[in-house]
């Protein structure tokens, strides 16, 4: 079967320091007006993008799988490989945020994912799971958009006065 031609017209996203690669799918999706099903399609990967935008990676990406993917957002592998737990657990639910970082940087970091992370160790502040607002877990990071819960609109930046320190 022959390999997916990438399409002129995709603009690249640069990832940032320590983003998850559910942010910068999402990043990447909505740059380039395209479905995480379209990019499982273009890329051969189907819903494995899918599983990777929940933190689901057993099995672990291949790396046949991250340069099918590389191609299309046209990064190299190492760099997708950033994007990855390196030899951690990770806590597929709930998703974490630390509003003082995100003030700051405003996208997902992988580290808040871990099953080891108990807060931010840079803000020395607990991760918050739930809009302090409204009580509604957050989204998977490829669908934030703006930066605000999903249900009662509270900007991230927001909640940083209701996380608690460690």
């Amino acid at each position: 079967m022959e390999a997916p031609s990438i399409p002129p017209w995709v603009f690249t996203v640069e990832p940032y320091e320590g983003e998850s690669i559910s942010h910068f799918l999402g990043r990447f999706r909505r740059a380039n007006y395209s479905s995480s099903h379209e990019i499982g399609q273009k890329t051969g990967l189907g819903g494995v993008l899918a599983r990777w935008e929940k933190f689901r990676f057993i099995p672990p990406p291949t790396q046949k799988q991250l340069a099918a993917l590389a191609e299309i957002v046209r990064l190299d592998t190492a760099q997708l490989a950033l994007m990855l737990p390196q030899g951690v657990s990770m806590k597929h639910e709930p998703i974490r945020l630390c509003a003082a970082c995100y003030s700051e940087q405003p996208y997902h970091q992988m580290k808040w994912q871990f099953k080891e992370t108990r807060g931010c160790d840079r803000d020395q502040l607990r991760l918050l799971s739930e809009c302090p607002n409204c009580g509604k877990r957050f989204k998977i990071p490829a669908l934030w958009m703006e930066g605000h819960c999903h249900n009662c609109q509270m900007m991230f930046v927001e909640m940083r006065e209701y996380q608690k320190g460690m």
